[in-house]
């Protein structure tokens, strides 16, 4: 079955990473996969990936919002004789359900944020008229967590054509002991130190700043370093702040924005203190890694982190630094979080499965007749 995913753009910052576990899984799963983007020249790091990785890859290189993108999906779509379309994002939204209504093909959209509090009337507008253009064209809307689902109920007021699928991550495999000890050495982690990761852009709304606080309250003699990998506009913020308080410096590490895999395969704890957050992959890739994960207890993120892999906790310095506490204490209890982890990894997150999922969707979409 060969599907067109449309994007708006495959920057790294364009939030898409669940392609390229998507286009690695799509083979077994029987699905080809079609990946265009509204933006972008094609010669991308993001790119290469899906290509290597067996994608069809056509970037049209227009702004946002630019009426020419219609009549350039239509071509790509006819060229690669695509069965369906699955969108993704505002933009691909409109552009990917015009043309593929003219084609009379059905469409599939996946939801990846909550709008929960328009900031306006205007927004309040465009909102309604997304939800009703949806429901017109959209022949599956894919909701990536319960809480999304929940909100779009509200919104849309119905549940049909609504399906709830996670997107998958690849599993990376069992960890590389001698990956584990150079990363680790590399960060000056001794035997017996512990190495926590936050791996999230660092933006406001993203929670560093409280993860801060936290590691502020943190016992001096608790061996714990913590990598905050990623970047954004807090950052030099960030690191200014960890330069100057004393109780900060010897603690954290900054590393620059880039895949943090080796990082989690190195890690023993994860910690992900957000202040919003759908079903953020990268808490997924530490489960698959068999890493016990501290996160905020908002969003998607109660439905990927239970009691049994790790720690939801309040949003609150002392929270945090409570759960860090009792997790770099106990290595059995870290071992055996781990281990639920992955095993939950393997049965919910991971992509082999969620592309076979995916595919079901796709053949219910394409029973439905697609409206005029």
């Amino acid at each position: 079955m060969r599907v067109a995913h449309l994007v708006d753009t495959l920057h790294p910052d364009g939030g898409e990473y669940g392609l390229e576990a998507l286009a690695r899984a799509a083979r077994a799963a029987g699905l080809e996969l079609v990946v265009v983007g509204i933006s972008g020249s094609g010669d991308g790091a993001r790119a290469a990936a899906l290509r290597r990785s067996g994608a069809v890859v056509v970037e049209h290189g227009l702004a946002p919002w630019d009426p020419r993108a219609v009549p350039r999906v239509v071509e790509t779509l006819r060229e690669h004789r695509v069965r369906l379309v699955h969108t993704h994002a505002p933009n691909a939204d409109v552009a990917g359900s015009a043309a593929a209504t003219r084609l009379r093909i059905p469409v599939v959209s996946t939801l990846h944020r909550i709008e929960e509090e328009p900031a306006d009337r205007l927004d309040r507008v465009r909102r309604t008229a997304r939800t009703l253009a949806r429901k017109r064209f959209v022949t599956r809307t894919i909701a990536i967590s319960r809480l999304q689902r929940d909100w779009y109920l509200r919104v849309a007021g119905s549940e049909k054509g609504l399906v709830v699928l996670p997107d998958g991550v690849t599993d990376p495999g069992p960890a590389d002991p001698a990956v584990r000890a150079r990363v680790r050495r590399g960060l000056g982690v001794g035997d017996d130190g512990l190495l926590a990761v936050s791996a999230a852009p660092m933006r406001r709304g993203k929670g560093q700043d409280l993860l801060l606080d936290a590691l502020a309250e943190l016992p001096e003699d608790l061996p714990l370093t913590v990598v905050l990998t990623g970047d954004g506009p807090l950052r030099p913020w960030l690191e200014a702040r960890v330069g100057r308080e004393e109780e900060l410096e010897g603690r954290v590490v900054f590393r620059h924005h880039g895949d943090p895999g080796e990082l989690l395969q190195a890690a023993d704890l994860q910690l992900h203190t957000t202040r919003t957050d759908a079903m953020p992959s990268v808490v997924v890739r530490g489960m698959a890694a068999g890493v016990p994960a501290i996160v905020s207890r908002v969003g998607g993120l109660p439905e990927i982190v239970t009691r049994d892999v790790g720690r939801q906790v309040p949003l609150t310095a002392a929270a945090i630094a409570d759960a860090i506490v009792e997790l770099a204490g106990d290595d059995a209890l870290r071992a055996r979080l781990g281990r639920a982890a992955r095993a939950r990894f393997l049965e919910r997150f991971e992509a082999d499965g969620w592309a076979a999922r995916l595919r079901e969707v796709y053949e219910a979409a394409l029973t439905r007749p697609v409206s005029a």
